[in-house]
């Protein structure tokens, strides 16, 4: 299976989102291209709101998820325009992807990324409070919210926020803006039930972003180039991207009905599943062979050279838990990427592995 653990049924519950209304924010995006197409195929109705899809290529286009799913191009800091759509859409459900979620570019891009990140959860979660109706809301940040001193412990979800680079510490913030929130809807007696998810080093077929390992390892190999390894020594926790995604529905679907999971969760791999990037690399080289040389940059912008999560608490309030383990997960995106290279259609194989994982 690769997983830890099976079963005969998935963690997912694929009758609960039969005719749901789900607004999902930054749907054009990787993780968001996979959750509203996964959605869709559970029979809810999709309501994005995101820019344009940004990469060329781009997943979504790939999906053609703008004929599968309600399409509002948007910005997130568009307080109005939010605000509108939160009104219009009346959603079951709301998962709040939309972000800058690149730590380099948060370098060049700070004031951006903060407000996108901060100001743009803050203009949805108020506009939500102002329709006030039913919903359930998962705001998703990143396994970066942590103060990160590089210690030997996976971070648990009552460790510290913090944050060195704009990114990590734009997603800190953004916790904030949930805790402040969820009290608010307490306080003023709102129906309305909000919780946060963290989640690992997420890969997946379709990434086809700036600066991160798996996409760069991709156009290499399409190139024929080799590799450029950087940090070759840097652990990360590396998942496949259905995993979290099934995390985020799975508390999603308890938390409509037990607040008691009102709170935040790490959504990350098994422990033994957290490695360095150059066992990435030679993982994914069993897959499709190439080349590759390590590269050091002396004056880059810092990046955290070790990150693990502790996911007992979503494994034991929730249920939840990874099915797929590094080598498949690696193995899984790399065969992606092969599979589109020789001709097959991308949209065949984003089903199969998504109805691969359900069953897993």
């Amino acid at each position: 299976m690769g997983g830890r653990e099976s079963s005969l049924e998935s963690l997912v519950l694929n009758s609960f989102w039969t005719g749901k209304r789900v607004l999902l924010t930054g749907h054009t995006g990787f993780k968001g291209s996979w959750l509203s197409l996964w959605l869709n195929k559970m029979g809810a109705e999709v309501f994005g709101y995101s820019l344009a899809p940004e990469d060329n290529p781009s997943l979504f286009e790939q999906l053609g998820l703008a004929d599968k799913v309600h399409h509002q191009e948007d910005d997130i800091c568009d307080a109005d325009a939010i605000a509108k759509y939160v009104k219009d859409t009346e959603a079951d459900f709301v998962f709040h992807l939309a972000a800058q979620s690149l730590v380099l570019r948060s370098y060049r891009e700070t004031i951006n990324t903060w407000g996108t990140n901060v100001l743009g959860t803050a203009h949805l979660l108020e506009a939500l409070r102002q329709v006030a109706y039913p919903c359930t809301v998962i705001v998703v940040t990143t396994d970066k919210v942590y103060q990160n001193n590089e210690f030997t412990h996976a971070f648990r979800e009552t460790d510290r926020l913090g944050g060195i680079d704009p990114y990590s510490a734009s997603k800190a913030g953004t916790e904030l803006v949930v805790n402040s929130y969820r009290s608010l809807f307490d306080q003023e007696l709102l129906p309305i039930s909000l919780a946060s998810a963290r989640s690992g080093n997420v890969i997946g077929g379709g990434d086809w972003c700036e600066n991160r390992l798996l996409p760069d390892i991709i156009r290499a190999l399409m190139q024929n180039k080799s590799i450029e390894m950087r940090n070759p020594n840097s652990v990360r926790p590396w998942q496949h991207v259905l995993e979290p995604l099934s995390g985020y529905m799975m508390l999603a679907e308890q938390l409509c009905t037990d607040r008691v999971h009102a709170t935040s969760y790490n959504f990350g791999p098994n422990a033994s599943d957290n490695r360095t990037v150059e066992d990435v690399i030679k993982t994914a080289l069993k897959s499709w062979p190439g080349k590759y040389h390590s590269s050091q940059n002396t004056g880059a912008p810092h990046e955290a050279g070790l990150l693990m999560l502790d996911i007992e608490k979503a494994r034991n309030q929730l249920g939840w838990y990874p099915k797929w383990d590094f080598e498949t997960a690696i193995g899984k995106t790399i065969n992606w990427y092969k599979d589109v290279h020789n001709g097959m259609h991308p949209l065949d194989i984003t089903l199969k592995q998504i109805e691969e994982l359900e069953i897993a």
